[in-house]
């Protein structure tokens, strides 16, 4: 149901070498800062698609069900 989705907004900036530890995974949670100012862990994995030589530099929009699951992960 559309109503229980939560839409959260933020910026990811770091580096090739920054965020090896987590492409090995040997850390699991990548933590962020949406722009309401709210702290989100979220799986390392679902970055790895946004991984280049430079890191990871985006701007994301990550949309979760009512149970706390991701939905979408989007570069934006």
């Amino acid at each position: 149901m559309a109503s229980s989705h939560q839409v959260f907004q933020f910026p990811l900036n770091i580096s090739y070498q920054e965020f090896l530890p987590y492409y090995r995974g040997e850390v699991n949670k990548v933590e962020v800062v949406d722009i309401k100012g709210r702290t989100l862990w979220i799986n390392a994995r679902h970055f790895r698609p946004f991984l280049s030589s430079i890191g990871i530099k985006a701007y994301f929009t990550m949309v979760v069900d009512g149970q706390g699951n991701l939905i979408s992960l989007t570069k934006i």
